[in-house]
């Protein structure tokens, strides 16, 4: 299709696996939320400090991480982001205060760091959540990846991918205002399970409402398309 064929039906996705993109879900929680939670609580337990249970707890989004490249075989956007993001959080807990709140002050920091480069790629050739968008609607494929990146000529998809990463930007800047006044109101152990709680909460929350405004969009795309289409039958009878 031409690039300027702005009102044009946009192509359905190749086939996928469900059962893999359950799996990768289902990692991702595991390694992000459950096992930092459960060991905080087992490390706590056994008498570590504070802090030294919380940094260790920090390593397992690490390997979710390196799972996912390693399942994926290549380092696309998505990964390369998630990297740098670990590679900060690593030496923002370095620095400063080491102590647990401190900690979470600083992890807190991070995710309002995401949010903050979500709208500054409002400013690059293609906004933060085409990449995110494109690991979680496709399986990795050459065929999968190929078929997200042809969507860019639709206006209409620019137009969706520009808002979300707008109120992604926005929603974590909150969360992570939102996260550093508690972690000075609530105790360590309280926050240790609230803030991922918190974290993937608001992540649950984005992804509902992506998913309903990506629906939506592609709705309204395909409305106007027909129209368009019954628009030059009309003329063209004429």
């Amino acid at each position: 299709m031409p690039a300027h064929t702005s009102q044009a039906v946009r192509p359905g996705p190749p086939a996928r696996s469900g059962g893999a993109t359950a799996l990768g879900w289902i990692v991702t929680i595991g390694l992000n939320v459950v096992a930092p939670i459960i060991t905080y609580n087992q490390l706590r337990a056994h008498g570590w400090s504070e802090f030294g249970a919380l940094l260790v707890s920090g390593a397992w989004p690490v390997l979710d991480s390196a799972i996912s490249v390693a399942w994926r075989r290549k380092l696309d956007e998505f990964a390369i982001v998630t990297l740098v993001f670990m590679a900060i959080t690593a030496l923002v807990s370095l620095v400063g205060a080491h102590s647990a709140r401190a900690l979470l002050v600083k992890d807190s920091c991070v995710t309002g760091l995401f949010g903050l480069l979500c709208l500054a790629t409002l400013l690059a050739p293609r906004p933060l959540m085409f990449y995110f968008g494109r690991k979680f609607a496709t399986d990795g494929t050459p065929e999968s990846t190929a078929w997200w990146n042809g969507l860019w000529q639709f206006e209409g998809f620019r137009r969706t991918m520009t808002v979300m990463t707008t109120v992604w930007g926005v929603a974590y800047l909150l969360e992570a205002g939102v996260r550093v006044v508690l972690a000075y109101v609530l105790s360590t152990d309280t926050m240790v399970t609230l803030s991922p709680v918190m974290v993937y909460g608001v992540l649950g929350a984005l992804a509902l409402w992506t998913a309903y405004y990506g629906k939506r969009s592609k709705a309204e795309g395909e409305r106007r398309a027909a129209a368009a289409e019954a628009e030059a039958d009309r003329a063209a009878a004429a």
